[in-house]
């Protein structure tokens, strides 16, 4: 939903350009890579070898669809076996599961959304049973997946109807399983209207973190302003729950920031006027943009592509190919995003993004990350024309890689620093 523009100057207290969200400025929570990487699947039995190669790409996180009908089969009666099974193979390769609470059940409201009361209960003893089941073993629990998108909230998204269904589901948590995490909207792209009427009913309350799905056909660095709103937003509320009475739930509210997620965010490469190599420096951006603009987890829409039908975007947002490749170390056939991904978790491994240093024009990027007095670039420009830039360094030799993992050489710095060229495709410089 788009939100006319002078509405969400009023709402937003007036941010609205890049005077007051600066990309790469204050952050609310600062990640070292590569614990807020995550991907999304969808299996709960992977292929031998599948879990191993998700993690050896630097993945943290998976992000994946804890399906109410298929764990609730007769009423009151849960079965979590499948997700026991998935939860194995994770704790073996210390992946930790964002599970989506969703969907509906036929055994209420012939599989619905849960709209009416008895149904969102039962949906709410059924999440809470789930949470009870896995608890303490690092899950992060997410209340439905994009509740204002007609194709999952059919036939008619209503936000009402979510923040019913999202309050019972978290006082169920906050009475039954009080340690795990619960987050949410999840909502299609960053809905304004969505997310101000689930903080204006309470649920800053009950959630660890605010998730959003940024999809763009647009380049990544355009989120940076849509996160300073969101952000600028939720405090809102947090400043306005410290007026509320000391018995209040929203009493806590105010002491403790509230986060934002990127928890569905991908570019398809059979998309018009994209492929697989613009999809792999979309992805690095889209990390880095995220990471410098203080989202501490980026879940990347999608681990292998759905299907092989070159005329099917949906069939290409996967960092593999569709086929499995038995008996060969990696089971998947990697795309230049799995590449990318994974040359970005090992590149900066361990380090903190720092700061983004001016070089003159605002569609050129370089972000600073330290680990231990150690310092590493991140480089590149949004300009569709390549060209070089100063960057102010100390002196001596810096390595070149490409986002892809490649040698691009070195480059020396003098007393003024170091020329590099920058394109849409992103380089690391480091010692």
């Amino acid at each position: 939903m788009i939100l006319p523009f002078l509405f969400l100057i009023t709402l937003l207290g007036g941010c609205t350009n890049n005077s007051a969200c600066k990309f790469g400025g204050p952050a609310a929570t600062s990640s070292t890579i590569p614990q807020g990487l995550g991907v999304n699947i969808h299996f709960t039995d992977p292929q031998p070898g599948e879990v191993k190669m998700i993690a050896d790409a630097g993945f943290r996180w998976v992000r994946m669809d804890f399906k109410w009908d298929i764990t609730e089969r007769e009423r009151g009666h849960y079965d979590f076996a499948d997700y026991d099974r998935l939860m194995k193979a994770l704790d073996e390769n210390q992946i930790r599961a964002l599970f989506i609470l969703d969907y509906g059940n036929p055994l209420y409201d012939n599989g619905a959304p849960p709209r009416t009361a008895e149904t969102q209960q039962a949906f709410a003893h059924w999440a809470s049973a789930a949470a009870k089941h896995f608890s303490n073993r690092g899950v992060m629990w997410e209340i439905y997946n994009e509740p204002n998108n007609f194709r999952f909230w059919a036939s008619r998204p209503n936000v009402n109807e979510y923040v019913e269904l999202a309050l019972a589901v978290g006082r169920a948590f906050r009475s039954e399983t009080p340690n795990e995490k619960l987050i949410g909207p999840a909502v299609s792209e960053i809905d304004y209207s969505f997310l101000e009427a689930c903080f204006k009913a309470g649920l800053l309350d009950y959630w660890s973190a605010v998730s959003v799905h940024p999809y763009r056909h647009a380049d990544p660095e355009s989120a940076a302003l849509e996160y300073c709103r969101l952000r600028k937003l939720i405090q809102s509320f947090r400043t306005r729950s410290s007026s509320y009475g000391a018995s209040s739930t929203n009493a806590s509210l105010s002491d403790r920031e509230i986060p934002i997620i990127s928890g569905e965010w991908g570019y398809s490469s059979a998309w018009r006027s994209m492929n697989e190599e613009k999809q792999a420096a979309l992805l690095t951006r889209e990390l880095l943009t995220n990471i410098a603009n203080g989202i501490p987890i980026s879940i990347w829409y999608d681990w292998r592509d759905d299907g092989s039908d070159p005329s099917d975007p949906e069939d290409h947002f996967g960092l593999v190919r569709n086929s499995y490749q038995t008996g060969r170390d990696q089971v998947y056939e990697p795309k230049p995003a799995y590449r990318a991904a994974r040359t970005f978790g090992d590149y900066f491994n361990g380090y903190v993004f720092q700061e983004r240093l001016p070089v003159g024009r605002d569609d050129d990027y370089v972000l600073v990350f330290t680990k231990s007095g150690d310092r590493r670039l991140a480089a590149w420009t949004t300009s569709a024309t390549a060209h070089r830039i100063n960057i102010s360094t100390d002196q001596g030799e810096f390595k070149i890689t490409r986002h892809t993992g490649e040698s691009a050489g070195s480059v020396s710095a003098g007393p003024t620093g170091i020329s590099i060229e920058v394109s849409t495709q992103p380089v690391y410089l480091g010692r």
